[in-house]
């Protein structure tokens, strides 16, 4: 099942809430509603089954039902990427988590421009 952020609030202990919109096949949505019980809720407007955490995944993800049949999201690229940033350390481990990261959130840093040189001897023949 895939999941996207909706919104988010602070809850009245002041903890900050994630409401996700689910969304997979029949079957899927199905065994969603069934492993959430009371908790199942549902946007009013649209119809969409929503998921409450506490934890951000990020703008999207996917969701797993685990065989004591709890929802819980797939962090499986997050383990991978701090094991690899561990596993590196240092600086590279550095550059490879922030990489990491961004890919897992869907962000991207536009490349720096690189320098370039300009000839400064054709801009002096303008000035004759």
């Amino acid at each position: 099942m895939n999941i996207t952020l909706i919104r988010s609030y602070r809850s009245k202990n002041g903890n900050p809430t994630f409401v996700y919109g689910v969304s997979g096949n029949a079957t899927e949505l199905a065994e969603f509603e069934a492993a959430q019980g009371d908790y199942h809720r549902v946007d009013e407007e649209t119809g969409t089954p929503l998921w409450f955490t506490t934890r951000c995944v990020g703008p999207s993800g996917k969701l797993i039902i685990t065989s004591n049949g709890n929802v819980v999201p797939d962090m499986s690229a997050f383990d991978q990427a701090a094991s690899l940033a561990q596993q590196y350390g240092g600086n590279f481990g550095d550059a490879l988590a922030a990489q990491a990261a961004q890919s897992i959130l869907g962000v991207f840093k536009a490349p720096a421009p690189q320098n370039t040189v300009q000839n400064t001897a054709d801009a002096s023949l303008e000035d004759l």
